[in-house]
């Protein structure tokens, strides 16, 4: 799922984290012509609840509480049948047939509230939403009634997770998201063997996607963003591809999800991250769908590749992620929980804190570290700092794995 939605980008998306310029400081706080409660200081028009909510979720994740009226922020922005848009302005003005709301916006905000805690009206209504706007096949498009995506899907099945359902039995015309995942699955001939696709082209083939795989694997293992951290591997059977090298028949998601994290790492092998090209433009690192890879990966218990393309996002992301803003630190911080490394010791960077800059201080920010920096002096540099104040997601890049949320264009 990339920043995802990545940027995010789970959406309908496009070339995700792109390299850009920028000054490797990390996201100046909210402007004041947004909403002070609001994480990232850029137009929050086109992701303004996905960015809120990853953030929210990093957080909690790394045993940080979020400052209360970010959350209320968030919670406000419900439209009172469910569903959320993307951002609202005015949340005190009635949703209407003319309020865009986003499958994506609202799952990812589920997944950020339950796992927050407290919330389960809110989650329960959003969830009621995204049950009435499934399609025929079982998958989720971006917007009510469009037509299935790989990423869409996945983050929805990420929050069913999430919020306590059984994924394979929210159903629409006897589908299942996995009967739509299985769909957009492609076969084991050809170019992109055991890849996703996002959507089939316009003559109705799928073509393989990295961005949708990332997605696909997550959603496949009916998981969410954040993922319970992955033991490091040991032996050097490990370490290599996958544990399921052999792209085999797509019968059952899990094996999907496998031929998905065989095809990212032979993706991922030659120099360890994930490239994007817009037309005409030489390709360029995809740092956030690098991200979701990661966190693909550890999934699956592959940590082998996702250990070192965790290492090369640790050396290499930090302009990306300052650029991209709190999004993108979030999805440094899922990349690096999935893989149990510590996320304020990032290739020397405290990912943490550059997300906190980003927004209203946190409530427990500095108890929060110190209970951390206590935890790493008594386990060493691989302790266990994740098991302080852990709130885990069932099952993001995703994603979610999902890179700053892209527009809705085309891949």
């Amino acid at each position: 799922m990339n920043v995802r939605r990545s940027a995010a980008v789970l959406a309908a998306v496009a070339v995700v984290g792109a390299a850009t310029p920028a000054a490797a400081d990390p996201s100046p706080s909210p402007s004041q012509a947004f909403p002070s409660a609001l994480y990232g200081g850029k137009d929050p028009k086109f992701d303004g609840v996905w960015r809120q909510s990853l953030a929210l979720l990093a957080q909690d994740t790394v045993g940080v509480k979020p400052a209360a009226k970010s959350v209320e922020w968030l919670v406000r922005q419900q439209c009172a049948d469910g569903g959320f848009a993307s951002y609202r302005a005015d949340p005190t003005t009635a949703c209407d047939a003319r309020t865009m709301l986003d499958t994506n916006a609202t799952a990812a905000a589920v997944q950020a509230l339950s796992a927050l805690g407290g919330h389960d009206a809110v989650t329960g209504k959003a969830v009621t939403w995204l049950k009435s706007v499934q399609n025929k096949d079982g998958g989720w498009g971006y917007s009510p009634g469009g037509a299935s995506d790989t990423n869409s899907t996945s983050v929805v099945i990420g929050a069913l997770t999430t919020a306590g359902e059984k994924p394979e039995q929210v159903e629409k015309d006897g589908k299942s998201p996995y009967d739509a995942l299985l769909k957009l699955a492609l076969g084991c001939a050809g170019d992109g063997a055991g890849a996703f696709a996002f959507q089939p082209d316009k003559k109705g083939k799928p073509a393989a996607n990295a961005d949708a795989t990332a997605a696909g694997v997550l959603g496949a293992l009916g998981q969410g963003m954040v993922v319970k951290p992955a033991e490091k591997a040991e032996a050097t059977e490990t370490t290599g591809a996958t544990r399921s090298e052999t792209c085999q028949d797509k019968k059952t998601p899990e094996q999907a999800a496998a031929n998905g994290a065989a095809y990212l790492t032979k993706a991922l092998a030659e120099d360890d991250h994930l490239s994007s090209a817009l037309a005409g433009a030489d390709p360029q690192p995809d740092y956030g769908n690098t991200a979701d890879a990661v966190v693909a990966l550890a999934a699956r218990g592959d940590t082998g590749q996702a250990q070192k393309s965790l290492s090369w996002l640790e050396k290499n992301s930090s302009t990306w992620a300052a650029q991209n803003g709190p999004a993108a630190y979030a999805q440094l911080v899922f990349a690096a929980h999935a893989t149990g490394t510590n996320p304020r010791d990032f290739g020397g960077a405290d990912l943490v804190k550059q997300l906190n800059a980003t927004g209203p201080a946190p409530q427990t920010a500095g108890k929060a570290r110190a209970a951390e920096e206590k935890s790493d002096s008594e386990s060493g540099p691989f302790g266990v700092w994740w098991y302080v104040g852990v709130c885990l997601v069932a099952g993001v890049g995703i994603g979610f794995l999902f890179s700053g949320r892209r527009n809705r264009q085309q891949l």
